[in-house]
């Protein structure tokens, strides 16, 4: 790549479209079975319909940190993208679409319905694939897949037919959940509960052919028109006498009949429950039982039908409101209570959900969850990050449903069902031809034709097909020995967020052991929820989601990738901050400066300082122990951690020490040692930060030397992990403390840098003289005298048991400095009597925690040596 000027500031904008071309160019995301171990993920197929948000932002700056670390370790990386078809959502907005331009669903076909889909995924599709470029991800692109692609279609229809054929799936008249918005049922799952606050009303039955009248209370009104008994306890005394008779539905005038079962608690309410089987479970139960008609109230859009007699045509919700009028007009309504309900609503749009009575087709689970359970909460051979999610896994596992897997779509994979003949016989195939040949077997009538068959409507759940996506992607349901499926599946990696552990990451795992007959992958890295600083959950509504485009627009993609990772660690919420972002940017430009002040040394042959030496062996260790740590942190999926390891190091150790300690005096050479020993020390830097920060590293390394493609740091080897000196960590961090106390001196005195001034040390800690270059380089001093005695005319401070002696006289005002020193005695010594005041109260001592009196006893031990020094400093001046 050609070299361009230094610029005084990073601008991203002038780096990321580039190098990102340059990487693209040369196929480094790309990847292909060879000798080499694979490393795998998949990427959590985003929504079709979808744009970047925060949530997507984490997740996948996460894995491409991920995915760039084992390409640097030399592992064959491969990160596979894709988009989920999302029937529910993206049906919903082809639907808006037509209706703007005056055509309904209902006039179309299946076909011209579904060519509109396709143009409109085509069209608008896929955009946040492209979004995710902006941000670096580096997924191999050629290998994009499509949960409605014709292979992955082909497996999701040959996986249905074979648990059909086992005898895992089946069709059956069940209570179900359906969405009213988006006309289709939703398992279990899809279902959200919330709180909200609604009314009970109390609804008078008479009794036919009596005064006499049951009280019954309910939350919905609007239903008393699917309403076909009453049932009392059988042991309740107050309706004994009510045995066998009838009641009259209010508004409906239905005679319906008073039963008795056990469910009902003779305490709850009024003892008197209504029966309406069309529209609760539990209802739907006891109709079961006591053979009950079923009498569904309900359009498919949430509106009453024609049993809602004069309320047909009119939404549910407006219902409510004019039957509780007209009840109360015609004195059938004997009290109204507030009350608090959990109401269900559809994950996907928000409607309330109504439990309704339909043929649909089930998975049973029973069978199918026992080796994904037995493998994350018996063998650990699949690892959840944190731990403490096993807890939740393992509850839904053992607590699973029947899955409903049909929905009332038309986008999506038709479901693989054909009827034939007058009873609605039906066959499963994959394709209507070999349906037909199991048609006419079944039925004995060799002369049905394909016109005679007659496909199932409904489509399957989105999850179905996304429960195989590990194995779809490799094409191993089609052709399960083929090279790529054998070479890269199981994964290893998978990163998701922990609201979709059941619905998304449990599938998955039972899909790959019933499937594959291994697991989908090793680990699971769970992260946080992305809410802003005031903890809120980041959505539209609440209008708190920044633009993610013009975040990265603000502070580069680097700066965000870094200001969303300081703040997130696994499973927790990440509290989102603009700020982040801006010290993301900070650091982004305290790389670039580092760079551009090395770039801007002369050097000269001449012999390399000790301290430059010393400094630069100090480095290495300290390099060696930071890479240690954060292969620690890796393997523990602690990312969050490592990053801030890396920020450190390269901020305090590298930039705010060692340039400081190497760098030439203004004007004057760098020994070319020094120079190419600093410059390898950076390389291993950018090393360690580029799976974070790739551009800026990636246009620092092209910048650092001429390279060829093969050199390219995307692709570098990722440093070693080496034995390292922990006595020069140590030393050096002594040295540190005795540079901070004369630089503390040099502020609290106003003495200019430029000044020399002298150090004299009482060695009682031996601490040997080899950093005394740097000590006298970093303190402008010049010179260091191993003393035996304090000496007067000074200002001492302590580093552990050494004490150190700047001679000031004639750099201060004496007076003033012993006045101020003897205001600061005498506060500490305040403060010292408050603290002893304390440790001599006894009940203090025996009743507060040992931790607390341990810290009030430090507090007393480090208040005597402050006065023992300010005593001394004092002394020293007179």
């Amino acid at each position: 790549m050609p070299k361009m000027e230094i610029t005084t500031k990073y601008s991203p904008e002038d780096f990321e479209n580039k190098w990102y071309t340059y990487w693209i160019e040369h196929d480094f995301f790309s990847s292909t079975p060879d000798e080499r171990i694979p490393y795998t993920i998949v990427i959590p197929p985003p929504n079709v319909t979808g744009i970047l948000h925060m949530g997507h932002m984490l997740n996948n700056t996460i894995q491409d940190v991920l995915i760039r670390r084992a390409r640097l370790k030399g592992f064959n990386a491969c990160w596979v993208p894709g988009t989920d078809h999302a029937s529910i959502a993206t049906e919903a907005k082809v639907v808006a679409k037509l209706k703007e331009q005056g055509i309904l669903k209902s006039d179309l076909s299946r076909e011209e319905f579904l060519k509109h889909a396709w143009d409109w995924t085509h069209q608008y599709g896929g955009v946040i694939l492209e979004q995710l470029k902006k941000l670096g991800c580096s997924c191999d692109w050629e290998r994009t897949k499509f949960t409605m692609d014709d292979n992955l279609c082909k497996s999701v229809i040959k996986v249905f037919v074979d648990l059909y054929n086992k005898g895992y799936i089946y069709r059956g008249y069940r209570m179900v959940n359906w969405d009213p918005d988006a006309k289709t049922t939703l398992s279990d799952e899809e279902v959200i509960y919330k709180e909200q606050k609604g009314k009970l009303f109390y609804l008078i039955y008479k009794v036919e052919g009596s005064d006499e009248y049951l009280t019954v209370a309910t939350t919905r009104p609007e239903t008393i028109f699917g309403d076909v008994a009453v049932c009392v306890n059988p042991n309740d005394e107050r309706y004994k006498h009510l045995h066998g008779k009838k009641v009259i539905v209010p508004v409906v005038n239905r005679a319906v009949p008073i039963i008795q079962d056990d469910y009902v608690d003779i305490e709850f309410g009024t003892g008197a429950l209504k029966i309406t089987p069309a529209h609760d479970i539990n209802d739907y139960e006891i109709g079961i039982k006591y053979q009950l008609p079923i009498l569904d109230t309900f359009t498919d859009e949430g509106k009453l039908n024609e049993q809602g007699k004069h309320y047909k045509g009119k939404d549910r919700f407006i219902v409510r409101k004019e039957i509780v009028k007209e009840l109360g007009e015609k004195g059938l309504l004997a009290k109204t209570e507030d009350y608090i309900n959990n109401i269900g609503t559809s994950e996907r749009t928000g409607a309330v959900v109504e439990q309704r009575p339909l043929d649909q087709w089930f998975l049973k689970m029973e069978e199918l969850v026992k080796p994904a359970l037995k493998a994350v909460s018996e063998t650990e051979e699949i690892k959840l990050y944190p731990k403490r999610f096993d807890n939740t896994y393992r509850h839904w596992l053992e607590n699973v449903h029947d899955w409903n897997i049909s929905r009332q779509l038309w986008w999506g994979q038709q479901i693989p069902a054909y009827y034939y003949g007058e009873n609605k016989e039906f066959v499963v195939a994959e394709t209507k031809e070999k349906a037909l040949e199991l048609a006419r077997k079944k039925s004995h009538n060799p002369n049905l034709t394909l016109g005679d068959l007659h496909q199932d409507e409904d489509s399957l759940d989105t999850w179905f097909s996304s429960w195989l996506w590990p194995i779809s992607v490799f094409n191993g349901i089609l052709e399960p020995n083929n090279k790529e499926f054998k070479y890269y599946y199981p994964t290893q990696d998978l990163v998701t967020a922990p609201d979709i552990l059941f619905f998304w990451v449990a599938r998955m795992i039972i899909a790959g052991y019933e499937f594959a007959g291994k697991k989908p992958f090793s680990n699971v890295y769970l992260t946080g929820i992305v809410r802003d600083k005031l903890r809120r959950k980041m959505s539209k509504s609440l209008g708190n989601s920044p633009d993610a485009l013009k975040l990265i627009k603000d502070f580069g993609a680097d700066g965000v990738r870094v200001g969303l990772l300081l703040s997130s660690s696994a499973g927790n919420d990440l509290l989102f901050d603009e700020a982040l972002c801006q010290q993301g940017s900070g650091f982004a430009n305290k790389i670039w400066n580092a760079f551009r002040l090395i770039k801007g040394w002369q050097t000269a042959n001449i012999p390399q300082p000790d301290y430059a030496k010393k400094s630069i062996e100090w480095f290495k260790s300290k390099f060696q122990k930071v890479l240690n740590e954060t292969e620690d942190d890796f393997n523990k999926y602690r990312i969050s951690d490592a990053l801030m390891k890396v920020y450190k190091l390269v901020w305090d150790d590298f930039c705010s020490w060692l340039l400081e300690i190497v760098k030439p005096t203004f004007g004057s050479p760098i020994d070319i040692q020094t120079l190419k020993e600093v410059i390898t020390l950076f390389e291993n830097n950018l090393k360690l930060l580029h799976p974070f920060m790739p551009f800026i590293t990636e246009e620092i390394w092209q910048q650092i030397s001429s390279r060829t493609p093969e050199e390219a740091l995307i692709i570098a080897k990722y440093p070693k992990e080496e034995i390292f000196n922990e006595t020069i960590l140590e030393q050096f961090e002594f040295a540190k403390e005795i540079i901070s106390g004369i630089r503390t001196i040099r502020k609290e005195k106003n003495i200019a840098f430029k000044e020399t001034i002298s150090l004299s040390v009482i060695n009682n800690e031996y601490f040997g003289t080899e950093w005394d270059s740097t000590i006298t380089k970093l303190g402008n001093i010049s010179s260091i005298n191993y003393i035996e005695t304090a000496i007067e005319g000074a200002i001492s401070f302590r580093v552990k048991a050494n004490e150190y002696f700047v001679p000031i006289l004639d750099k201060i005002n004496v007076e003033e400095e012993i006045k101020k020193l003897e205001q600061e005695l005498t506060h500490i010594e305040g403060f010292l009597k408050s603290v002893r005041s304390k440790l001599s109260n006894e009940k203090f001592v025996t009743s507060a925690p040992t931790q607390v009196v341990e810290n009030e006893r430090k507090k007393e031990t480090d208040a005597l040596a402050k006065i023992a020094m300010l005593q001394k400093s004092i002394e020293n001046l007179k």
